[in-house]
């Protein structure tokens, strides 16, 4: 049993009455390359359910469309429409901003498809936004141009606020490291949209079509999963799959509904 709780079978069954799922993805459903134990458990009792899923995560690398090729070779088979991104929502955050905006990135090609799709031009000269992503191209001149741009009016946007994101490796830097040059130079702090700003969350309520009080987030971290299902009141689901353990949830001020081994534990 995941959770030393006199009302686990009670909270299980809760949570299981969810008609809606919004799923972290990286230390929930796989490592790296390597799928999870009891995710397809997980998967199948979703559909056998008829309950409404939706794979969101922090990272702006990957489309939809990568995203559901991975999961492929992994074995299992989830349709686009499954997965949520936070370049989606960044994209989607600018244009209702400022439809037509035009945006200097520093990303990858997953944050740049999402903006393309959302109909922002890419300008490096007189940009209505600095928008800043993942990447493994990461340069100084990025910083350079950035850093002017935003001095000139550009307002500085961030995919995520995750100061670092697993690798298979262990560690590496993420989205508010690659962002944190440009807010020091320019004295301008990002605005981050994706979790644990409940913005994202929203959306992926509306996606989803389920209210709130009827839907379930799990996530494997504190700092960003469970405290933007608390925000935006959701069911809270800690697994213990990925970067929080039983121990350093007692250092956060708030607490998911339920800790679990993995989600395999909803299906059995």
């Amino acid at each position: 049993m995941a959770e030393k709780d006199d009302r686990y079978e009670e909270k299980l069954e809760e949570l299981r009455s969810r008609q809606g799922f919004i799923c972290d993805m990286d230390g929930v459903i796989y490592h790296g390359e390597n799928l999870l134990p009891g995710v397809k458990d997980f998967v199948d009792w979703l559909n056998r359910n008829d309950k409404s899923f939706l794979f969101l995560t922090n990272s702006s690398v990957r489309t939809p469309k990568e995203l559901r090729a991975k999961m492929l070779r992994l074995g299992l088979d989830i349709s686009e429409e499954h997965f949520y991104t936070s370049a989606q929502a960044t994209a989607k955050f600018l244009q209702s901003q400022k439809p037509g905006c035009s945006a200097y990135v520093i990303g990858d090609h997953g944050l740049f498809n999402a903006l393309y799709d959302a109909g922002i031009t890419i300008d490096e000269v007189d940009p209505d936004f600095v928008v800043v992503g993942e990447t493994e191209n990461y340069r100084y001149e990025h910083i350079l141009k950035a850093m002017n741009l935003v001095n000139r009016g550009a307002r500085l946007i961030g995919t995520n606020s995750d100061l670092t994101g697993p690798v298979d490796s262990g560690i590496a830097p993420a989205c508010r490291a690659f962002a944190s040059p440009i807010e020091l130079t320019t004295g301008k702090t990002a605005y981050y949209v994706g979790k644990p700003n409940p913005l994202m969350m929203r959306t992926g309520l509306h996606l989803l079509g389920v209210h709130s009080a009827q839907a379930a987030m799990i996530g494997d971290r504190m700092d960003t999963d469970i405290v933007a299902g608390i925000e935006t009141g959701l069911y809270t689901v800690l697994v213990l799959s990925g970067v929080s353990t039983r121990e350093t949830v007692a250092n956060f001020p708030y607490r998911p509904n339920i800790i679990l081994n993995g989600v395999g534990d909803i299906a059995e």
